[in-house]
């Protein structure tokens, strides 16, 4: 298939800046892989959408405050925008410099600290820093907001660009399925006997980085660390052994667990993936999926393809546009079953 087959006019206004004033006032679209049909709800209708015995699995990353200047011993400015710690004070990041850097080369950052350029990584650049890099960025960086919002950084984004069940730090973008949840809603959901499950994907900057080629089986993802624990896959087995649905809360829960499950069985996964789920893939773990709207030819919207299918996917976003949804990271969300043909025998 072709990356263009992907494509969708999306009106620059519909792009949100700025979170719901409150984490489940957000819109919900339900669109039902298996006849094409939609329905316009609000996000706290979701429980309506849900049994007892299924379970929701969330991603609980958290949110590095990753992008953090610095500048040159001759003055220089440098953005830097950490995608993850290799080490207690090594890093891999993106580099932003008016002069190309050089191995060898001084950042001075603030708080007195420094980092040293040690070599290339194809995109990204090794960083020695002077001290510990997550408790740098910590202190001294501010929160990577997407390319797409067009404004300064806000105090507020530090809460509003996490999930509230954040707790493992590791990724420089927010699994933003997550954000539409608040504690009363999950409580919500708990005391409807909806079980909860966890797993780990830290999102890498690479996923806003877009498909430069035209076939998409040319593409090659990169590399985002997963752990998907033994109580996870028990949750999951239990689940399923009682009649309920696996429903992951964002792509990267269902990147994460079918990449746990490429060998034909759900098990215990500590590593990293290049996953690349594109229509013709067969899901193996999950029944349903609640996501944001995407970047139009993006591997999200692929993903989303693959599950939906492209035809009822693409009618359904064409819904979002007319009916005024809004868009991407701060934006509204989807719940999607699958197509009759999405998953493995």
């Amino acid at each position: 298939m072709l990356r263009t087959d992907f494509h969708f006019e999306l009106p620059r206004e519909l792009i949100a800046q700025e979170p719901a004033p409150e984490r489940s006032a957000s819109r919900l679209l339900s669109l039902d892989g298996g006849s094409g049909a939609c329905r316009d709800l609000r996000f706290q209708d979701l429980p309506t959408l849900l049994s007892p015995r299924d379970l929701l699995v969330f991603n609980d990353t958290k949110v590095i405050p990753a992008r953090a200047f610095g500048r040159r011993p001759s003055g220089g400015r440098v953005e830097l925008l950490l995608e993850r710690a290799l080490g207690a004070t090594i890093a891999l990041a993106h580099v932003r410099s008016s002069k190309a850097l050089r191995v060898g080369a001084i950042i001075d950052l603030p708080g007195g600290h420094r980092t040293t350029m040690l070599g290339r990584e194809g995109e990204l650049f090794r960083l020695e820093f002077s001290g510990e890099v997550l408790p740098f960025f910590e202190k001294h960086g501010e929160m990577p907001l997407p390319p797409y919002i067009a404004r300064p950084v806000a105090s507020a984004d530090r809460e509003r660009y996490q999930t509230v069940y954040a707790r493992s730090p590791g990724a420089v973008a927010a699994p933003t399925a997550g954000l539409h949840f608040d504690a009363a809603l999950l409580a919500r959901l708990t005391q409807l006997g909806i079980g909860s499950a966890f797993v780990t994907l830290h999102v890498g900057a690479g996923t806003f980085q877009p498909v430069r080629v035209d076939d998409i089986d040319s593409h090659v993802m990169h590399p985002e660390r997963v752990s998907v624990p033994e109580g996870t896959c028990a949750a999951i087995a239990a689940a399923r052994a009682a009649g309920g649905r696996v429903i992951a809360i964002g792509t990267t829960v269902v990147r994460s667990l079918e990449a746990a499950a490429a060998d034909g069985r759900l098990q215990a996964f500590n590593g990293e993936t290049r996953i690349f789920i594109k229509p013709g893939f067969r899901f193996r773990i999950v029944d349903a999926l609640l996501t944001n709207f995407h970047l139009p030819e993006s591997t999200l919207l692929m993903l989303c393809a693959a599950f939906a299918g492209r035809e009822a996917l693409l009618r359904a976003y064409d819904h979002a546009v007319h009916a005024r949804y809004r868009f991407f990271s701060y934006g509204d969300a989807m719940f999607i079953t699958p197509a009759r043909d999405a998953h493995a025998l």
